[in-house]
């Protein structure tokens, strides 16, 4: 079932994309001869009207074909008015602008809902995992549950906030141990005790620590409209300012490694979903907004490059010569089989490694 659920949400994103172009299309007056949820060959269609909806084998995309998208394409004279290159600029600027600007919509309000409704799990007061050289090596084991710090009570949050009263003599320096132990209450089993602890500075983390990770399976916290929204719009920010650095990572071979494609975004997805599905809202949000932020890079065969030539065409006061567009498009079309292959090659690695745990 994760199978189908992960394809479901993928699809999504496409439909969602693609209706942007084509919902645009029409209210601008351009002739749109097929709408398409995949790539031929095609197992269904209906017409209705002058526009064909069609369903694809191939579930690698989408598309919506327009009326003259070649400006060199021979077109009988009763349609050549409602052709797209026979559109002002800004009517072609709106209808590629429109497939983007749905996913970067979708991103946004999956990721207020998620916030708003559901909300991230709190960490549990479970001890998941204990590291080693830190002081709660050899005291606390994975199943210990942490009751109290210094006699505050309270969940996760709390009890790390009461571990950062603990600070080293001087100045902080990685490594450095605080002046004072805490005093931390353990619940193991049927027995309760307290064992003092004192707290190393992990440069890293930029902060106090034992050394042990809580159990990420705490109940979930909505949070109020407000902070939804907040949160929603500092994480919308982060993931599109990391994707649209996304080329530079090229150049560096360390971040290469990290850049991922269809098939860990997917895979990703799908294990999310076998551990709670709910949890896959803010991957799908994710994929929407960096999906966005990609096909808005300036070139060709990506929605961006249409926009930039767009442009061009508007400053240079007349159209841009087919064979300019279809050197820089095939230039284009290089980076993002580049691009794919990167991400395809880390995916296949990390899905041999079993590097897509997601717990």
């Amino acid at each position: 079932m994760s199978w189908l659920l992960a394809f479901v949400g993928f699809a999504a994103l496409i439909l969602i994309h693609e209706f942007g172009h084509f919902a645009a299309a029409k209210l601008t007056g351009m002739r749109v001869e097929r709408f398409s949820l995949f790539f031929p060959p095609t197992i269904a269609r209906v017409r209705r009207g002058e526009t064909e909806y069609a369903i694809g084998l191939v579930p690698l995309g989408g598309y919506v074909k327009i009326t003259g998208m070649n400006p060199e394409e021979e077109l009988p004279a009763e349609v050549r008015s409602r052709a797209y290159f026979a559109q002002p600029v800004w009517k072609r600027v709106v209808v590629i602008l429109a497939g983007p600007a749905m996913n970067l919509l979708l991103a946004f309000v999956l990721m207020l809902a998620f916030f708003w409704f559901l909300g991230p799990r709190e960490p549990a007061r479970t001890v998941a995992a204990v590291e080693r050289d830190y002081p709660a090596a050899g005291e606390l084991r994975p199943g210990d549950e942490i009751v109290a710090v210094d006699g505050r009570r309270g969940g996760a949050a709390e009890l790390a906030e009461q571990l950062q009263t603990h600070r080293c003599p001087g100045a902080l320096r990685p490594g450095c141990r605080a002046a004072t132990p805490a005093r931390v209450t353990v619940r193991r089993g049927e027995r309760t005790f307290e064992i003092a602890l004192r707290p190393l500075y992990d440069e890293q983390a930029r902060r106090m620590r034992l050394g042990f990770r809580f159990s990420p399976d705490g109940p979930r916290r909505s949070l109020p409209f407000a902070d939804s929204v907040k949160t929603a719009a500092s994480n919308f920010w982060f993931v599109a300012r990391e994707t649209a650095l996304l080329p530079l990572r090229l150049l560096d071979a360390e971040k290469r490694r990290e850049i991922s494609g269809v098939v860990g975004g997917y895979e990703v997805t799908r294990r999310t979903i076998v551990v709670d599905a709910a949890d896959a809202i803010p991957i799908i949000a994710v994929i929407s907004l960096s999906l966005a932020i990609v096909n808005l890079f300036p070139f060709l065969p990506l929605d961006g490059g249409h926009i930039f030539w767009a442009l061009v065409e508007k400053v240079r006061r007349k159209p841009v010569r087919a064979a300019v567009m279809e050197r820089s498009g095939a230039i284009g079309f290089a980076l993002v089989l580049m691009l794919f292959l990167i991400g395809l090659t880390n995916d296949i690695g990390r899905l041999t490694n079993e590097g897509f745990q997601v717990r």
